[in-house]
């Protein structure tokens, strides 16, 4: 297997179930028919619509992008708080990104269906942690096989399902 670098979408992934961060990064797509993915890019299609959209910073895409008061702003638009622990760190490794690049910014999760924003900080526990995980992606990732599957809370609306539990 060639070099594989994390990005973003493989650090929310992981942060929901590791065996997903394993097909996404073997580039098995989910089911884009799945209701939750479908409505997930309506939401990110459709909201926003006077900001930048999806900035390609490295290996990630970041939603949107705006100044105010002279910093910038990223922000990540979610269909749901759900997963905020994934889409916190999901922001946090874009915020990093631009930090090696000398680019100070603030994130702001978005979930616009429930009209809530959140201010995410990159500080040294999350970059720490955020180091963690990168290893911990590369390390399932280089498996030759997946993780085994296990049964969360997320299994029931996942689009990557049907790889698990058919």
């Amino acid at each position: 297997m060639a070099d594989i670098e994390v990005g973003g979408t493989l650090i929310w992934y992981y942060y929901i179930c590791p065996r997903e961060a394993w097909l996404m990064g073997h580039h098995i797509v989910p089911d884009q028919e799945n209701d939750n993915v479908s409505v997930g890019r309506y939401i990110g299609e459709n909201s926003y619509r006077r900001e930048k959209k999806e900035i390609v910073v490295g290996g990630s895409k970041i939603d949107v992008i705006h100044m105010e008061e002279g910093q910038m702003i990223i922000g990540e638009i979610k269909k749901s708080s759900k997963y905020r622990k994934s889409a916190r760190m999901q922001l946090a490794f874009y915020l990093s990104e631009l930090k090696e690049r000398g680019i100070n910014a603030h994130g702001e999760l978005r979930f616009p269906k429930e009209k809530v924003r959140e201010d995410v900080i990159l500080d040294e526990t999350t970059e720490n942690e955020l180091i963690q995980a990168q290893k911990e992606i590369l390390r399932i990732l280089y498996l030759d096989t997946p993780p085994f599957p296990k049964k969360i809370s997320f299994c029931k609306n996942c689009a990557y399902a049907e790889y698990c539990w058919c």
